[in-house]
C-alpha cells in the first residue's frame, strides 16, 4: 500500500521556522522526484519546491527562494522541506508528492500525493 504521510506543520510566529517531513512507504522512492505544493483557502494548488530522484536538483517558486530549503534521505523515504523566515503568506496546507522518475509543474502528473499537513503563520 502506497502512503505518503506529512508531519511538521502547525502554528508559528512570523520569521520562525518549521520543518515538515514527507515519510514514503509502498513504492521505490529513490526512483522518484519528489515535490511539496501548498494551497491556501480559496486558492490553487502551488509547487513550492521540487527535488529531483538523487537530490541532486532541485526548484523553488520565486516565493520562497533563499527562505525554503528542500531536500530528501533515500535511506529513510523521507523528504524533508525547512523553512525559514515564514510570512503569513505561507499559510496553507502542504501536501508532498512523488512522481516517477521526474518532477513537473502539473500536479495531475503526479503519481502519488499524501494528505496534507497545515502551516499557519500568524502572531
Amino acid at each position: 500500500q502506497v502512503q505518503l504521510v506529512e508531519s511538521g506543520g502547525g502554528l508559528v510566529q512570523p520569521g520562525g521556522s518549521l520543518r515538515l517531513s514527507c515519510a514514503a512507504s509502498g513504492f521505490l522512492f529513490s526512483t522518484h522526484a519528489m515535490s511539496w505544493y501548498r494551497q491556501a483557502p480559496g486558492g490553487e494548488r502551488e509547487l513550492v519546491a521540487a527535488i529531483s530522484s538523487t537530490g541532486g536538483s532541485t526548484k523553488y517558486a520565486d516565493s520562497v527562494k533563499g527562505r525554503f530549503t528542500i531536500s530528501r534521505d533515500n535511506d529513510k523515504n523521507t523528504a524533508y522541506l525547512q523553512m525559514n523566515r515564514l510570512k503569513p503568506e505561507d499559510t496553507a496546507i502542504y501536501y508532498c508528492a512523488a512522481k516517477y522518475y521526474r518532477g513537473s509543474r502539473d500536479p495531475g502528473e503526479y503519481d502519488y500525493w499524501g494528505q496534507g499537513t497545515q502551516v499557519t503563520v500568524s502572531s
